[in-house]
């Protein structure tokens, strides 16, 4: 009977019913095993379990100590957060250990910042390494430059010169003695690192160099150097740890299967005793080098594509390999042979929440591999721009990591601290991952002015983990780091010595000599500092360059001459140190001296010079040739960083003093001998311990079973880690969030704004309330009900702040905090704390953010309701992460929202103990001395809210923020009484307002737009239909609006405001215009007359802000040339043939300027399918054959394809070149395919109605409006 009575109830009714609970309770309550379900689960896996269940208690400091005998526990998995730093510190007085991730957790990486962007070469930079020590930066570039920099400071500390081509990678060897660079010009350079003197140089390829790696294995006094080329051959390069004297002629293996094989990566193991090699024939080859000599020992054939990458593990034998055909290999020796787990790239993760782009390629390929610190897990890139995360004994796929929106070819594990890995790519992200949870930490975005994103191309952390160094396609070195950053704000943004780019002199050993001085380049005197254009840096700067520091003032100014470039231009530019006179200089003396001195001892050791003593020179013994065609200028053909000589006053010459210094500096110092002994000890041990491993898996009975199948990936950074040896097939746009046009920000925001009305305006009662009716006994609305003053004013103020779409902002979070602990104190209204921003995601003491949505809440209180969008605070975009908030202006509580602008101001200020000020308050200027500084609250040390103490001339003591105060100006009036307050006048109030930036209001001035706006409502108003929205609402006849709408407008409010420039953009009038249809659907019904009026009116008013021909406007003239074509359907056409000049302006477009030739490139036509060039771009575009810029857009989108398609060298100048138009032209389409689409869409919606209105508006208007909205309408 129950069953019948029952029928109707499925038998999978109860799974049902849980399938739908199951993902409810892991939004609120996440599982310890994502994507499982189960009615037997306890604890975080039941389906019946709740927050309190979840909840643990505190632990004290002896309780946490005693756990576990003393031994630092792992934390439950229900624990919510880590103990606090006292109870960590006390119990670790008490057993003397703790958890390096209990004192140090990993959100504290997100004080890491950028300190410091330098533009030092002038091409890609594809190579940055840290010496040993962490207090030296080397990179390596296109210029065929490799520069030496400092890593506390920023500067520029040498240059080492001799490459004819590309620098493809570099090496610091163990002992920081030594570097090596490898080069497209088939040559490995050797310097030493204490001189910057040329070591050796190793020629024994006969192709690009794509890999060197010096050797960890400490046997005896016999180290190794390895290099790799595209001609399928590695060399085992042999030295003298004492002496540094390299062996002629290396150990050679050829390993070319087929024509054209190239050997694309090597990794060394920790203990040097394997290397091994991936091959673009699919195959991998491992070394031993625990006999005798080098030996190969393996080739594992189980890819089926391209080996892109390969990475030995940090202790042991194991390695990882990423190939083209989309899996990477976890490789072990085992009983004789090399068995691998497989990890499949298309694996996903179990589980509801899947990232996007896991299908964004058909075909996945691996683009780099590494492993964390501890080699629990193997972290792989993949072309979709997803990271897997793989527990590397097992292969299961633990994390994917989405934000990247192009192919990540950086992955850089910290050098200590497990949890953390860095990752960067061509879409400009570097990221700053947690590996255990699987969450990003920190984000930055490397976007150049002017230019688009810079594509990042490698990537370094310090020994110590307190720095990392990036380097990208524009020539830029940026560096991270914790603390402050005020030893970097001493540099200049450019830094070249004026002696980087001149022509070099080849001996038939490929050594070098200066041309234009004959000397060795590491023996020329201390060299001008200048920016990318060779303009000479001031003076202060120059004492920056070694050998400078304790020059006088008049030996710190270049003289300058002209010289011819290339093109026959005469520019001026820097001349060197020397004379006129025929005479020998103080410097060529004492240059000739050290040389012939070091010459003399190299032949008392056996060695003669690689150049004739004399130091004379033939045309027929050397090479003069100047550096190749960098491929990037930042001021046309002017050959800038060059350098003439015989031509300076001996007043700029060195003295003897500074030049004998210069000789005996030491550029990189060598490691402490004690720990140089101990690592080397290290080295030696794992060495021993990998030689074991290996002669005991030889004795062992092989296996013959099948391999096991599992998936697992990589976590630490490749020694080339930025390199593969194919390009992806598409250049996808970028798909991370950018600022949005302020337009559609506001129409976003209006959208939302209405339907909350239209929600509150069917549910009035639904409001909070307050003890009090809604009307009084008189009929008239209570005043608790009428919005506040502060959202109604009309004049501009500083304070308290009144927000606008668009502002953007510094939010406080201290501030906020403050603000709702006085609206709990005072019970002004409900505050949910768990819906509080804090309680709901990870906020710092102060936020970079964005208003994108505004709403306003009916009181008592009237609440203002922002939408705040992060902003990435270097590059200035979205991040797409967003939250909200509510608040109101309260007495005594200080706004914890500071636009922007008003912030850097501020900063630049730099208040001092003892500065005198004034401040704002009650409309008089204030006075008082800076008494201190110190953090508001201890647990925000960096925050600047309320950070400095402050002591008012009548004697007061009072908690200020620096953006508060204001410098005092000369010739400033003081109170005839000590302590009083002086009146503000109109001019000082209005330069303290904000400063518009450039294109907040068009291309035309604010005070042009204002003008305009208010002749355009004012014409407005002499039409009858408007006339209800002129004054505001009458409050006696309709008591009940003020308890429908929140935030009351009209268009005479509108016009004071924009007489008092009270708008801070034309999005914020825009937004406001809007409001006033708003308010009339909220109280009105929808379909009734006085909406429709409404309607018109805010149409009509927007016309007046976005086009002078529309109706609103007193005369027909155009107001703004910007604002006309960005509603002109056709005004893409001439944006799209401005932008294409800008890019044939461009030498990195030379390349794609005309079709390919099919004789230079007879392959070309095979690969590409599509083939297309700028010429055939441009024609179509002046034929009109284009019918929109989204067909413009596809086909420059072509070639950037076809050139990555086709372009199998990833390191290549031509690859480079590619990236950085790409990122150009994406960075300037994207307006003007918005702007194409709001104008498309804006004549759609107004070219019926507007013909009728102007009609309507010519005739006597009829005083019944009904029937005048319906026939407008």
């Amino acid at each position: 009977f129950g069953v019948a009575a029952n029928a109707h109830i499925p038998p999978d009714y109860l799974l049902k019913i849980c399938e739908r609970i199951g993902p409810l309770l892991d939004k609120e309550i996440p599982q310890s095993v994502p994507g499982v379900q189960t009615l037997l689960g306890v604890g975080r896996q039941s389906l019946l379990r709740d927050a309190k269940d979840c909840k643990s208690t505190l632990w004290n400091g002896s309780a946490f100590a005693a756990l576990h005998r003393g031994r630092p526990p792992e934390l439950p998995v229900n624990y919510v957060k880590p103990p606090n730093v006292v109870n960590i510190t006390s119990a670790r007085q008490l057993t003397g250990c703790s958890r390096f991730s209990h004192i140090f957790p990993s959100a504290a990486y997100q004080h890491i910042k950028m300190h410091k962007r330098i533009l030092g070469h002038l091409s890609s930079v594809y190579c940055v390494a840290f010496d040993r020590s962490g207090r030296r930066i080397f990179t390596g570039s296109d210029d065929c430059l490799v520069k030496i920099w400092a890593t506390d400071d920023g500067r520029l500390l040498a240059t080492l010169r001799g490459h004819s081509a590309e620098i493809s990678d570099m090496a610091v060897n163990y002992e920081n003695t030594l570097i090596a660079a490898g080069s497209c010009d088939k040559v490995v350079r050797v310097w030493c690192l204490r001189t910057c003197a040329p070591v050796a140089v190793l020629q024994g390829h006969s192709a690009s160099i794509t890999s060197i790696q010096f050797c960890p294995s400490t046997k005896g006094t016999t180290r190794y150097l390895t290099s790799t080329g595209a001609d399928g051959t590695i060399c085992f390069w042999q030295w003298h740890v004492k002496t540094m004297k390299f062996k002629d002629r290396p150990v050679k293996f050829t390993e070319r299967s087929r024509p054209g094989v190239q050997i694309s990566c090597s990794s060394f193991s920790s203990g040097g005793m394997f290397i091994t090699t991936g091959s673009t024939d699919h195959v991998i080859r491992i070394y031993y080098l625990g006999s005798e000599i080098p030996e190969k020992i393996a080739e594992l054939e189980s890819h089926t594509d391209k080996v892109v990458a390969v990475q030995f593990c940090n202790n042991g034998d194991r390695f990882v390999s990423g190939s083209r055909d989309g899996t990477a290999r976890i490789w072990q020796y085992q009983q004789q042979e090399w068995k691998s787990i497989v990890l499949d790239m298309a694996t996903k993760m179990t589980g509801n929440n899947l990232p996007s782009g896991e299908d964004k390629v058909t075909k996945l390929k691996v683009t780099m591999v590494a492993w964390d610190r501890y080699d629990t897990t193997v972290i792989t890139a993949v072309n979709n721009f997803l990271l897997k995360v793989w527990n590397s004994i097992t292969g299961q796929l633990l994390h994917t990591l989405s934000g990247h929106d192009d192919e990540v070819f950086v992955l850089e594990a910290h050098p200590f601290d497990q949890r953390i890995i860095l990752s960067a790519g061509h879409d400009g992200n570097i990221f700053v991952w947690d590996l255990d949870r699987g969450t990003k930490i920190r984000n930055y975005f490397n976007m150049i002015e002017g230019q688009g994103h810079g594509a990042v191309f490698d990537c370094k952390f310090s020994p110590d983990g307190n720095h990392f160094a990036c380097t990208d396609s524009h020539g830029h070195l940026l560096l991270f780091g914790f603390g402050c950053s005020k030893y970097y704000e001493k540099i200049p943004d450019q830094m070249f010595f004026h002696t980087d780019y001149r022509p070099l002199i080849r001996d038939a050993n490929n050594y070098v000599l200066d041309e234009q001085t004959q000397q060795a380049p590491h023996l020329m005197p201390p060299p001008f500092l200048v920016d990318v254009d060779g303009n000479p840096h001031p003076t202060k700067f120059q004492r920056l360059v070694p050998g400078r520091e304790n020059c006088k003032d008049e030996q710190l100014i270049p003289q300058l001459g002209y010289v011819a470039n290339g093109d026959g231009e005469v520019v001026e530019q820097v001349i060197g140190q020397q004379t006129n006179d025929q005479d020998e200089s103080i410097l060529d003396g004492i240059i000739r001296e050290l040389q012939r001195e070091q010459d003399l001892r190299l032949i008392n050791e056996g060695d003669a010079p690689h150049f004739p003593i004399n130091r004379s020179y033939s045309s027929n013994d050397m090479d003069i040739s100047a550096s190749p065609n960098i491929g990037l200028r930042r001021s046309g053909q002017i050959e800038g960083v060059r350098q003439m000589h015989n031509n300076a006053p001996r007043s700029q010459m060195a003295t003897e003093r500074d030049l004998m210094a210069w000789s005996r500096r030491v550029v990189v110092n060598e490691l402490n001998n004690g720990v140089s002994r101990v690592q080397e000890e290290c080295r030696t041990v794992k060495g021993d311990i990998e030689i074991s491993l290996y002669t005991v898996e030889k004795k062992k009975k092989p296996s013959y079973t099948t391999q096991r199948v599992s998936l697992s990936t990589n976590d630490s950074s490749s020694e080339y880690s930025d390199w593969t040896a194919d390009a992806g097939i598409n250049l996808q746009p970028p798909k991370r969030q950018t600022r949005q046009a302020t337009q559609k920000i506001c129409s976003s925001s209006e959208e939302e704004n209405l339907k909350s009305l239209e929600e509150r305006q069917k549910k009035p009662k639904q409001t909070r309330k307050k003890k009090g009716g809604l009307v009084s006994m008189a009929g008239e609305p209570n005043e608790e009900w009428f919005a506040p003053q502060w959202i109604l004013d009309t004049i501009p103020r500083r304070s308290p702040f009144v927000p606008q779409m668009g502002d953007e902002l510094i939010y406080f979070r201290q501030g906020h905090e403050a603000y709702v602990r006085a609206v709990r104190k005072s019970k002004t209204y409900s505050v949910n704390l768990q819906k509080q921003p804090w309680n709901k995601m990870d906020l710092r003491e102060q936020e970079f953010v964005k208003i994108v949505g505004i709403k306003y809440e009916i009181g008592p209180p009237t609440l203002c309701c922002l939408k705040l969008a992060f902003l990435d605070p270097i590059s200035g975009k979205m991040t797409g992460e967003s939250f909200s908030i509510k608040y109101h202006d309260m007495p005594d509580v200080i706004d914890f929202l500071v636009l922007h602008q008003f912030y850097n101001e501020a900063k630049e200020r730099n208040w001092q103990i003892g500065d005198r000020f004034r401040s704002i308050i009650d409309d008089a200027w204030w006075f008082g001395t800076v008494e201190s500084q110190q953090p508001f609250q201890p647990e925000y040390p960096d925050s600047s809210f309320q950070c400095y103490s402050v002591h008012w001339d009548n004697n007061e003591r009072e908690k200020m923020s620096p953006w508060d105060m204001e410098p005092i100006p000369e010739g400033t009036a003081f109170p005839d009484e000590v302590g009083a307050g002086v009146p503000v006048s109109q001019e000082e109030l209005t330069a303290l307002l904000y400063k518009p930036q450039e294109g907040e209001w068009g291309a035309h001035s604010r005070d042009e737009e204002c003008e305009r706006v208010i002749q355009g409502i004012n014409h407005l108003l002499s039409l009858d239909f408007a006339s209800p929205f002129a004054v505001p609402v009458d409050l006696s006849a309709y008591p009940l609006y003020c308890t429908v709408v929140a935030y009351p407008t009209d268009l005479n409010t509108i016009r004071r405001r924009l007489e008092n420039r009270f708008y801070r953009r034309i999005s914020a009038l825009m937004w406001e215009v809007r409001y006033i249809e708003h308010n009339a659907r909220t109280f009105n019904e929808p379909d009734s007359p006085i909406v429709k009026a409404a309607k018109i009116v805010t149409d009509d008013t927007e016309m007046v802000d976005l086009d002078s021909d529309g109706p609103g406007t007193s005369s027909g003239r155009r107001v703004s040339r910007r604002q006309s074509l960005r509603f002109n359907p056709d005004a893409w056409r001439k944006q799209c043939k401005e932008l294409l000049g800008l890019i044939y302006e461009r030498e990195d477009s030379e390349p794609f300027r005309q079709p390919s030739d099919p004789l230079s490139y007879p392959d070309y036509h095979d690969v590409i399918d599509t083939p297309m060039d700028f010429s055939t771009v441009k024609e179509t575009l002046e034929t009109g054959n284009y019918g929109s810029p989204l067909e413009f857009y596809k086909d420059v989108r072509q070639i950037f394809s076809n050139s990555k398609a086709y372009t199998s060298n990833k390191k290549s100048r031509i690859y480079s070149m590619t990236l950085r138009l790409s990122a150009l032209f994406e960075s300037r389409i994207k307006n003007i395919i918005s702007e194409y689409k709001s104008a498309i869409q804006s004549q759609k919606r107004r070219r019926p109605r507007y013909r009728k209105r102007l009609r309507s508006s010519s005739s006597s208007l009829s005083s019944n409006r009904a029937p005048r909205y319906i026939t407008l309408m």
